[in-house]
């Protein structure tokens, strides 16, 4: 049996790619530092896992849990929003809890866009952007992410007629590969955009938390005439520690919201209540604890830095994001220099091209391992010959 066209199209799933290449690696028997998946290794907070454990002594909540989610989670949602980014949202009409943010971006093509619609997706880029854009029929377009532009789209290259179709756009600042992060000014021409053509704007703000040196990521639900033609996701994973707990919501435009909850009314059944209780914990009494997360990780982005300052290769600063974008070194490409690490030092990162075509020449670092395997990995780099 063949699988359907939408599937025999679709590239591999680049971190299960990454996955395949370490089981191989350890078969091997080589010790594998992987640095490609930002996959945080410290353990959830202590109390986000006791709110789980009571929340499971209550038998009511082995039941199918709502569709829409508890809605004291989209109230504590709603009130983490006002603190953290001083934006009002109905948690009745504008959250949506999410079985991660990956699920609702996967799905919110399918609510949106039909067959021909063009959907507008940076490149480098996470590659879900792309992927349910094809499964949902439509038509990617690619937005370049390019290094003089600061990472960010050039929305004046975008044509006309393109815009006209465009029925969905994402983006994502601080960003993932590139670790850039938005000026205002780029939100606010994006918005202008939306209201003008008539689309939705999908800002991924997974890494809103994660900022150093004084920065603090901005939602785009912020800005003027956001809530008309925006909506904002948001996860647990990187701020909490969170990654396998599977849960995020959705912010933003009350359709959008609506037309997405329709459609996953239809596919899944909600989340687990005590999983949302937990994400209450974390929201309501657990602030702060990004913060302590975001001095581990300027401190381990040092660490890194000083190896590639060492070695003479080019890196973006950027205060976000648990990653560092780098240069390959002259000679290589993305792909090459990413299997030269494996093969010769045993060290995994993701090469820059299987984020997109605009990718190539750039390979990422992920800064989610203890210390001293990062310390131990960036011997071996320098070590490498």
């Amino acid at each position: 049996m063949k699988p359907a066209k939408r599937i025999a199209q679709l590239p591999p799933y680049l971190f299960a790619r990454i996955d395949e290449l370490i089981e191989k690696k350890k078969a091997e028997g080589v010790d594998v530092i992987s640095l490609g998946i930002g996959d945080p290794v410290e353990p959830t907070p202590q109390p986000i896992i006791d709110a789980l454990n009571e929340a499971l002594k209550d038998p009511e909540n082995h039941r199918y849990p709502s569709y829409y989610g508890l809605r004291e989670f989209r109230i504590s949602a709603s009130l983490w929003f006002k603190k953290r980014f001083r934006v009002e949202l109905d948690p009745d009409n504008e959250i949506l809890p999410l079985i991660g943010s990956k699920e609702g971006i996967a799905h919110l093509p399918w609510a949106l866009v039909d067959e021909g619609d063009i959907v507008l997706v940076p490149d480098p880029a996470y590659p879900v952007y792309e992927i349910a854009s094809m499964l949902s029929s439509a038509t990617p377009y690619k937005m370049p992410l390019l290094k003089e532009n600061g990472f960010l789209p050039d929305l004046d290259s975008i044509p006309s007629d393109v815009l006209r179709r465009a029925k969905l756009m994402f983006i994502n600042y601080p960003n993932n590969p590139t670790t850039a992060v938005a000026t205002d000014e780029f939100f606010k021409k994006a918005i202008e955009l939306a209201h003008k053509y008539g689309f939705l704007i999908a800002h991924d703000n997974a890494y809103s938390e994660i900022t150093f040196n004084g920065y603090k990521a901005p939602s785009i639900l912020e800005f003027e005439g956001a809530k008309e033609v925006c909506v904002e996701f948001h996860s647990l994973s990187k701020s909490f520690n969170m990654t396998g707990w599977r849960i995020g919501f959705l912010a933003g435009n009350a359709n959008s919201v609506k037309y997405l909850a329709n459609l996953k009314t239809n596919i899944d059944s909600g989340i687990f209540n005590p999983i949302q209780y937990s994400g209450i914990k974390a929201l309501t009494d657990l602030s702060d604890f990004p913060e302590k997360m975001c001095l581990i990780y300027e401190r381990r982005k040092q660490m890194v830095l000083d190896v590639l300052n060492e070695l003479g290769i080019s890196y973006h600063i950027s205060p976000a994001t648990i990653y560092v974008w780098a240069e390959v070194p002259d000679g290589y490409t993305s792909d090459t220099w990413a299997m030269k690490l494996i093969d010769e030092a045993g060290i995994v990162v993701s090469p820059g091209s299987a984020y997109g075509k605009f990718g190539e020449g750039y390979f990422r670092i992920s800064l989610t391992v203890k210390d001293e395997r990062l310390k131990e990995a960036m011997e071996r780099l320098k070590n490498l010959k």
